[in-house]
Formats: C-alpha cells, sequence, structure tokens
C-alpha cells in the first residue's frame, strides 16, 4: 500500500506525523511531494520505505535508525547526521555536513557534495559519485568514504580509523592522513558497493586514504 503525501503549505511536524502514522497503518511505500522547505524531515525513523520526489531543506534523515529513504532532488546542510543504520539515497546534490556523526548505515550521493562530507564519521559507508568540497572525513574514526569525482583540500584531517577512497584527484590531504596502496579485499569490497548502487568505476584505480598513526593527539 502506496501513501502520499503533498507537503506543499505544511510545517515539518504536520509532515513527519503524516509518515508515522502511514508507518503504523502499514504503508509499504510514502510518496512525498514539495517538501524543499522542510528541515528535519523523515527524521528518526526505525523502519519505512520513504521517496522524496523534490529537493529537502537541512537534517533530512537525521538519526535514520532503519528506514530507506530517496531523496530525488537536491538535499541541504547536515544529510543523516547521527543516522545508526538504514540506506539513505540522493539522486543530486548534497550541502555542507552530510553524513556527520554517522555511526553506521550506508548513504549514497549520486551528485556533488559540499564541505565536511563524512566528518567524525564513526561506522557508516558514504559513496559520492561528483565532487567534494572540502575537510573530507575530519576526525572520522571509523566507516568508509568513497568519492569518484575530485576532492577539495584537508582531506582526512585529523583521522584516527577508517577508510577514504577517491577516483578523482585531491588538493591536499590533512594533519595525520596518508596514501596508503589498496589492497585486494579493498578492491573486493569497493565492487560489491558499486555493483549494489550501479556505479560505473574500477575500483583498482582508487587512490586509498588512512591515517598515519592511530593516536594523533599525543606527542604535540
Amino acid at each position: 500500500m502506496e501513501y502520499r503525501i503533498d507537503a506543499s503549505n505544511k510545517d515539518l511536524r504536520f509532515v513527519n506525523s503524516e509518515i508515522r502514522k502511514a508507518l503504523q497503518n502499514g504503508a509499504s511505500k510514502i510518496l512525498i511531494d514539495n517538501a524543499s522547505h522542510l528541515h528535519g524531515l523523515a527524521s528518526g525513523l526505525k523502519q519505512g520505505n520513504i521517496i522524496v520526489n523534490s529537493d529537502t531543506g537541512d537534517y533530512t534523515a537525521a538519526l535514520n535508525d532503519g528506514a530507506s529513504i530517496t531523496i530525488n532532488g537536491d538535499a541541504g546542510r547536515f544529510l543523516a547526521d547521527n543516522m545508526t543504520k538504514g540506506v539513505v539515497i540522493v539522486n543530486g546534490d548534497v550541502g555542507y555536513g552530510c553524513g556527520v556523526y554517522c555511526y553506521g548505515g550506508i548513504i549514497f550521493v549520486d551528485g556533488d557534495s559540499g564541505d565536511f562530507l563524512g566528518a567524525l564519521n564513526k561506522g557508516a559507508v558514504i559513496i559520492v559519485t561528483g565532487d567534494c568540497g572540502d575537510n573530507v572525513g575530519t576526525y572520522m574514526v571509523g566507516g568508509e568514504i568513497i568519492i569518484l569525482g575530485d576532492v577539495g583540500e584537508k582531506v582526512g584531517d585529523w583521522i584516527i580509523r577508517g577508510n577514504i577512497f577517491i577516483d578523482g584527484k585531491y588538493k591536499s590531504l590533512g594533519h595525520n592522513c596518508k596514501e596508503t596502496p589498496i589492497g585486494t579485499e579493498d578492491i573486493r569490497r569497493l565492487k560489491n558497493y558499486f555493483d549494489a548502487f550501479r556505479v560505473d568505476a574500477d575500483p583498482r584505480n582508487m587512490k586509498k586514504l588512512t591515517p598515519i598513526s592511530l593516536r594523533p593527539f599525543y606527542g604535540r
């Protein structure tokens, strides 16, 4: 059973309440139109298949805890902030701070990303098919960030754990970040991601970035 919500002239509380009512009533798919003015749309969901057919505001899919959320448009700042599990797909561009503080789940962006992608990522897989801004993976402590386009300055600044893969060029590496040879297991894992999201890329060509030290704040 599909349920459609036209968010035109509706506030966030009304739309998020309608989403939860539809899930409680067993909706298999929830379609949302005209939601570009809403900040915090579809936040804190534990289940459901949500499809937004418009741009969205800031904090879309924040605290996602198991839902599948697709945005057919551009997303604002802090997409999927603090996500623990689930899948968030954007068929468009995302703004500043996509995927910050995430503990798990997958974010797939079929477009470009702003600055601070995956900052303080703790365990999510974040894939961007386009270009990214500066400070990708700042203070990252786990998970993986995969970028097929070019990246700006200070990639992996103060990274502690996790991997960053880049197919294009990067302007500069941040503190405690180094380029390291890509391994057979990395290639296998990347191929699985690419197959799952129908990405046309060769993982063997990607650059792998990792921490220099697991204790970057000591000895200064």
